[in-house]
């Protein structure tokens, strides 16, 4: 694949999938990257009108044979080595916001975390400080 993305479009890509790996978009999640997408300060530049093509253009990418390991592989190759925490971040708001997290997106993640180079302890933080955020009583 020879196509080359920006680092919102990889951020982006990494929340679509996230929501859609499990192969159920949930409102909850979509919502959520809607307001990530309108207040981290990560997207101060973006568009948030591109979002639903960046996203669509992404879910094309996911539903082709070998997608997952497309988009993983647009990720690492054109996010700048500064966003992969945040990359993880994102992926993990994603994934917690329904206070379930399910295997395939277990998997996800930690096919992220391997394709970015994090380590684990890095990515045990970014998990934890995720569940911190949205625990309820």
């Amino acid at each position: 694949m020879n196509k080359t993305i920006g680092h919102h479009q990889a951020l982006i890509y990494v929340m679509v999938t996230m929501a859609g790996v499990d192969r159920a978009i949930r409102d909850s999640e979509l919502q959520r990257i809607g307001r990530i997408v309108q207040t981290w300060p990560v997207f101060s530049d973006f568009d948030p009108e591109r979002l639903v093509y960046v996203a669509q253009e992404c879910g094309e990418i996911v539903s082709a044979d070998g997608g997952l390991d497309a988009v993983l592989g647009l990720v690492q190759t054109d996010l700048p080595p500064s966003l992969h925490e945040c990359a993880y971040a994102l992926a993990v708001e994603v994934a917690a916001v329904d206070h379930q997290v399910e295997r395939e997106e277990i998997r996800f993640l930690a096919m992220l975390r391997d394709a970015l180079g994090l380590d684990k302890l890095t990515t045990a933080a970014i998990e934890r400080g995720a569940q911190a955020r949205l625990a309820k009583l």
